[in-house]
Order: structure tokens, then C-alpha cells, then sequence
């Protein structure tokens, strides 16, 4: 379970919950200063059925396209909704953000071999059967483990066992931007995937028991495992790209994945006047995908001044590329069909 809240942080609740996401909000600040986790609320019936939640993915083919600083300024524009960091390997929604940490738990995730020393007889049977080179008559490799478990079965001496160990942790936050689920996965660190889901988990518990609809998703780039995870039954998937080939080319994978999973996609052109041959390439290839694209942002020195300072763009600008955004927030929740959020 969730440790307890520190004094000096349940104090701060109180203010944070003031402010513009309302009950919502502080009934979520409550959970917190009891010092449980809001899934603990789960045997209750909740305010919301997850049926009835909203929940946009924010996500992209490549890493450094602006996902997360659109994330940053669709969260300063939503109201009534929970944010879920779940780009576990490289966080920083919190860096836009800067969320105040409630209840932080450590997050068990994959399973390595550990030997007892007392049992073991160095006979070298593990080393000889490992195909990872994860483990040696003196050592086992941790990161190097697989948690196959051939050698548990090859030891002669029943001297080997897999265990769980941490991989990460994960944080239910406050932010004046309205509660926050998110994580950090250790450096080399299995089962990403598995930590998506439990972000995920969090913030659709805190949602229905708060009455939040919506639930804003920062997620990783890519298509791999922990990009499935941010995806799995969101109603909308916003993909953020650039005119370059690069980001072309891994959009591309992305919108078969998200026509794969039957999943509603709208496309952000970030940058988009860098480069006019490559958008024009990006726009027909959106056509033919049927994905609509609801904002062709332009490049701005504000974008670089508002991460600089900790900022969501549309909170210190109100120049053509924070415009941008703004449209693109309204088409996002006329996709929706939620003119309210």
C-alpha cells in the first residue's frame, strides 16, 4: 500500500483543490490525505462508470515532435479531467506540469534468478543453459536476466528461484492542472508495458470516483509495447508529427497500429512551415489513412521560451503557434462530441 502523506504536503491539498478543477479535484486531495491509494475506493460505487470516461492519447510515431508540450497546454485548456504521464522511459510531462507528489509506491514488475549461496555447488549448469549470459558460477546479472527460468529448472541443487524486483515507481499527484497518475521506470528496467497499465489503472479509478470524464494521456512514442499499453480503449488518439521523413515515416506505422486497433486517430502538424514538400506529403498520406488532421502548427520561438520556463505554452503566449493549439483543442473535443471539457 501507499505510504502516508507527509503533513507539510496534505497541508498544500487544500489550496490546490480550490482552484478551477473543483470537487472533482479536492475529493481526489482527500483520497491522498487519508494516505491510501484512490483504488482503495474501489469496493464503493463509484461516481462514474468507466464506460462513461473520455480518454485521449496524445502520442506520436518518433520522439521530439512537441507531443509533450501539447500534452502540457491541452491540460492547461481541459477542464474536469485526470492527466496520466505514461511515457514511463522518459518522463516530463512533470517538468511542464510540476505536479506535487502525494502517495508514491515502488512497482514490482519483472522476475530475475537469485541464487542461494548456502545450496549452491558451482556446478556451472545455469552458466552452461543461459542464453543471455545473465549468470555465472559467482554472480547473476540482473539486467542481463531474462526471468526464463531455464536455469531455476537446470540447477541440480535447487539453489536458484525467481523473484520480483522493482522496476520503477509510480506517483498520484496534485497539480493546479488537476490530478495526475505518472511514473518513472529505472534505468534498464522490464515490464513497461505492465507500468502503463498500472498508471493507466490509477487514473481511471481517480476519474470515476471524482466525477472527472476526461482523461488526458501523455503517451510514449512509438509502436512498441508501453505505446499499445497508452492506447488500449482511448476514444481518440491525437498523433503529433513533423515534416520530416523520419517523423513521416514512423507516423505512418503508428496510424496502421491505430487502424489495426479500430482506434479513432487525429494528427497535429508540428513545425509545419519548415518544410512545405514534406507537409504536403504528410497531409496526402493522412487523406488516404483517413486521419484528420485538426491543427498545422507553426514554428515558434515561444514554444522554446515556454519550455525554458516550465510552462505550457498557452499560458505565457498568444501567438499563431499557441492558436494552433487552441484550435487543435477545440477540434479535439469536437471529435469527441464533449463541447464541454
Amino acid at each position: 500500500m501507499f505510504g502516508p502523506v507527509p503533513a507539510v504536503v496534505a497541508e498544500a491539498v487544500d489550496a490546490a483543490g480550490s482552484g478551477k478543477n473543483g470537487m472533482g479535484a479536492r475529493r481526489v486531495s482527500e483520497w491522498m490525505r487519508a494516505g491510501a491509494s484512490p483504488a482503495a475506493e474501489s469496493n464503493a460505487a463509484p461516481a462514474l462508470s468507466r464506460a462513461e470516461l473520455k480518454q485521449v492519447a496524445i502520442v506520436s510515431g518518433k520522439g521530439g515532435t512537441g507531443k509533450t508540450s501539447i500534452a502540457a497546454s491541452f491540460a492547461a485548456l481541459a477542464t474536469e479531467k485526470v492527466l496520466a504521464d505514461c511515457d514511463v522511459d522518459a518522463a516530463n510531462l512533470h517538468l511542464l506540469l510540476h505536479p506535487e507528489v502525494r502517495q508514491r509506491q515502488e512497482f514490482h514488475g519483472a522476475k530475475v534468478a537469485f541464487r542461494d549461496a548456502s545450496a549452491c555447488r558451482a556446478c556451472g549448469e545455469c552458466e552452461r543453459r543461459c542464453r543471455f549470459a545473465a549468470i555465472t558460477r559467482e554472480k547473476v546479472d540482473v539486467h542481463a536476466c531474462q526471468g526464463c527460468g531455464l536455469c531455476v529448472l537446470a540447477c541440480p541443487n535447487h539453489a536458484l528461484a525467481l523473484e520480483t524486483v522493482a522496476c520503477g515507481e509510480f506517483f498520484l499527484s496534485d497539480s493546479r492542472y488537476g490530478p495526475m497518475a505518472h511514473a518513472r521506470l529505472y534505468p534498464g528496467g522490464e515490464s513497461s508495458g505492465r507500468l502503463v497499465t498500472e498508471v493507466r489503472r490509477h487514473a481511471e479509478v481517480m476519474a470515476m470516483g471524482a466525477n472527472l470524464r476526461l482523461i488526458l494521456i501523455d503517451g510514449p512514442p512509438g509502436i512498441g509495447c508501453s505505446a499499445t499499453a497508452a492506447l488500449v480503449d482511448v476514444d481518440l488518439a491525437v498523433v503529433v508529427t513533423e515534416p520530416t521523413p523520419a517523423a513521416q515515416h514512423d507516423m505512418l506505422r503508428l496510424l496502421l497500429l491505430l487502424k489495426h486497433f479500430g482506434i479513432p486517430a487525429a494528427v497535429i502538424l508540428n513545425k509545419a512551415d519548415l518544410d512545405d514538400a514534406n507537409r504536403q506529403s504528410i497531409l496526402q498520406m493522412c487523406e488516404a489513412m483517413g486521419a484528420t488532421v485538426i491543427a498545422q502548427v507553426p514554428f515558434d520561438d515561444a514554444v522554446t521560451r515556454a519550455i525554458a520556463a516550465g510552462r505550457p505554452l498557452i499560458e505565457v503566449d498568444e501567438g499563431p503557434a499557441a492558436r494552433a493549439i487552441q484550435d487543435a483543442w477545440a477540434a479535439t473535443c469536437q471529435l469527441l462530441e464533449c463541447a464541454t471539457i
